[in-house]
């Protein structure tokens, strides 16, 4: 049945001229099933919009257990509850208006993530440091916010 409805998708998608989605749904379909797009960095890619957006909750779904979070120099280790309330009242007091990344790196399964937050009328720096054990979804292991430094 699969076959077929593929063979059917396929031929619609060509007879429409949309050759190029068709390819791209059944690579979609016969590859990895995660709900991640594609990409080295696509871990980053749902954290790097809850964070614009300032939604705590759809963030906090990237969290490990218990994690490393530092928000204007208070640092603790916390649950992913604890974790999701401190940035809850973060984003209260700092609505953000949007999220940048200025760097990322990878190292086996490993990601890490530098970005500036625009959130209440200031700059933050945001790090985020994930890691992933075997095939499991990457989880946020540190968070850290702090006040952008201006560059002199």
């Amino acid at each position: 049945m699969n076959k077929l409805l593929h063979t059917v998708l396929v031929s619609v998608a060509l007879l429409s001229g949309w050759a190029a989605h068709a390819q791209s749904y059944l690579i979609s379909n016969t590859s990895s099933r995660t709900q991640q797009p594609q990409g080295e960095f696509s871990v980053f890619s749902s954290i790097t919009k809850y964070l614009a957006q300032g939604d705590e909750a759809s963030l906090s779904t990237w969290f490990a257990d218990n994690l490393d979070v530092t928000v204007l120099s208070t640092s603790r280790n916390c649950s992913k509850k604890q974790a999701r309330e401190i940035l809850r009242n973060f984003f209260a007091s700092n609505t953000p208006r949007s999220f940048e990344v200025t760097h990322k790196a990878s190292e086996a399964n490993k990601k890490y993530l530098i970005g500036q937050l625009n959130a209440g009328g200031e700059l933050f720096q945001v790090t985020i440091y994930a890691t992933s054990s075997g095939q499991e979804t990457y989880k946020i292991q540190q968070l850290n916010i702090s006040r952008q430094t201006a560059a002199y």
